[in-house]
């Protein structure tokens, strides 16, 4: 406490959320808008469209012969649901796999799909692409963070700007399927990683404790918004080039960033640059129009006074400390299996709705907009029912949709319902994962689980592709796996400890003794919550300076 004392009272002048907060959050907030649009911006960049073999001597290059036309009924085999087979035909009384497709043009004509016959044995390439942009945003949270926390949050924010920009305009131009792929993974790293990473950590270094579940949640909104402009100039936009250069050109949105956006002053602060801390809380004190003054003097001294203290009496703690002990370690399992499990289920809900029936462009924008009313209810509700019930049930409810409807016939109004309905549900889980997990694990080792449980969503990210793929051999197979991983997670949730009202464990001592006994089962028979800390630790705990929180996402 006494390390970070002159720092916490100077930010506590600024109060939780003022003018000053408000017009740095909007400019945060800016980056969950291009990486929730960079992330799924394959979804039509290389939409794949409905196909079928071309048959020569019936299609020609002047006309292609109707689907249902006597002719290609006869050279092409159908599947069991009746349509026609993606990827044979019939030679001299043979069934051969074709070298060649026509592709439905109603809502597509330009694709990467189209472009390279991303189709058939070529299928694996496009989920690759989005294999490989997942371990770009992977790398990308893990090296840019570090960097984040060495050189500035905004130098990396801004960068992290300008280079979205260019490889988000370079990638529409990359001819050969190899090259596209390592400018992809770049992308990743910068496009959805750098911005929205370091926003994010940016917004939470400024606003109070009351705000900071709010303006977290935001910006799950925003980057649902980046998912309907996908849909959005998709719909308007149908060559693919054009189409990736307007996704790129939105990173333009982050350049003034450059000149108009603040530095943390809390990572100044830390870095020993006490003035620059101090003159920028000055100006957000005069933009939020407040009394208060500051003594900058007195500030300054003291600071330089902290500074030289350094961090020698600190307890020292890492990411092995989560599994030394028991019980912090079966919370940090149930944890990490949580993120896995939401990201499985998020990302395989969304990348999936190319292959729901109807406007694609249509399915796309409803499943980035149901998250927004997913959103407002975690927020309204998170308060009211606690996060443990909260995050459980919707993990349940998610998990349960995703297999129910992969035995309602494809197509079918009633099976895309309830396939939305499951990203409704999912979406609103992962949201209350980062909180919950912020809240669970104690201070000296908060950002290393949040860390651990980020990477963990990653790795499912890019895994998600990779299923995908496993409805060639059953069409069921891929969403009966995400339902039954956030099934099981969802059950999992149930013995961990409720965190609502409680106060937030320091030591390691205390992320042991935290919750133990206090299992949803424990507490339907009765049984009382271990409660380890007193009221005052509570009031403490929300004075302890955000450090390190790049780590988070």
């Amino acid at each position: 406490m006494d390390k970070d004392h002159a720092l916490e009272e100077m930010m506590g002048k600024l109060g939780d959320f003022g003018r000053y907060q408000c017009f740095q959050f909007v400019l945060h907030i800016l980056a969950a808008l291009t990486a929730g649009m960079h992330m799924l911006s394959l979804v039509t960049i290389a939409a794949v469209p409905e196909h079928r073999c071309w048959v020569d001597g019936v299609d020609t290059q002047d006309s292609i012969a109707a689907w249902n036309s006597t002719e290609i009924l006869t050279a092409i085999p159908q599947t069991p649901s009746g349509g026609l087979s993606n990827c044979y035909l019939y030679e001299n009384n043979e069934t051969i796999a074709c070298s060649k497709w026509v592709f439905d043009t109603k809502y597509r004509s330009s694709s990467r799909a189209i472009e390279w016959n991303l189709v058939c044995d070529k299928r694996w390439m496009g989920a690759v692409a989005q294999t490989v942009y997942m371990l770009g945003v992977f790398t990308g949270a893990v090296v840019l963070g570090g960097m984040a926390d060495k050189y500035g949050r905004k130098t990396i924010f801004c960068w992290s700007g300008v280079l979205q920009l260019v490889f988000g305009v370079i990638v529409a131009f990359i001819p050969e399927y190899w090259s596209f792929l390592a400018i992809r993974f770049l992308y990743g790293i910068f496009g959805s990683a750098g911005s929205y990473i370091t926003g994010f950590v940016l917004t939470m270094e400024i606003v109070g404790p009351s705000k900071r579940t709010v303006c977290g949640v935001a910006f799950q909104g925003f980057f649902a918004g980046g998912i309907m402009l996908v849909a959005g100039w998709g719909a308007l936009i149908d060559n693919r080039q054009i189409l990736q250069v307007i996704y790129g050109l939105h990173s333009l949105l982050l350049i003034p960033h450059i000149w108009i956006m603040d530095e943390s002053p809390r990572w100044l602060w830390a870095q020993g640059r006490v003035k620059e801390s101090v003159n920028i809380v000055e100006k957000a004190l005069k933009c939020n129009r407040s009394e208060h003054t500051l003594d900058r003097a007195d500030l300054v001294s003291r600071g330089k006074v902290e500074a030289s203290k350094g961090s020698d009496d600190a307890p020292t703690a890492g990411t092995l400390d989560l599994f030394k002990t028991p019980n912090l370690r079966m919370k940090t399992l149930n944890v990490c299996f949580s993120w896995f499990a939401n990201s499985i289920a998020y990302y395989g809900l969304t990348l999936s709705t190319g292959k729901l029936e109807g406007n694609p462009y249509l399915i796309t924008a409803i499943m980035g907009f149901v998250e927004l009313p997913s959103y407002a209810a975690v927020m309204y509700f998170l308060d009211i029912w606690g996060r443990r019930p909260l995050i459980s049930s919707m993990m349940l409810v998610g998990g349960i949709a995703c297999i129910v409807a992969t035995f309602i016939p494809a197509g079918s109004t009633l099976s895309t319902a309830i396939v939305i309905a499951g990203k409704l549900f999912i979406a609103g889980s992962f949201a209350i994962i980062y909180n919950y997990s912020a809240e669970l694990f104690p201070t000296v080792v908060r950002n290393s689980a949040m860390g651990l449980g980020s990477m963990c969503a990653r790795l499912s990210g890019a895994l998600t592709p990779l299923i995908s793929l496993l409805d060639s051999f059953n069409p069921k197979i891929p969403a009966v796996i995400f339902g039954i991983v956030a099934l099981v997670s969802g059950f999992l949730c149930l013995f961990l400890p409720e965190t609502m009202n409680q106060p937030m464990p320091q030591t390691l001592a205390d992320g042991e003794n935290f919750g133990k006994g206090d299992t949803c089962f424990a507490s339907c028979i009765g049984k009382k919550r271990n409660k380890t800390f007193t009221e005052e630790d509570k009031n403490a705990e929300s004075m302890v300076p955000l450090e390190d929180m790049s780590k988070k996402v």
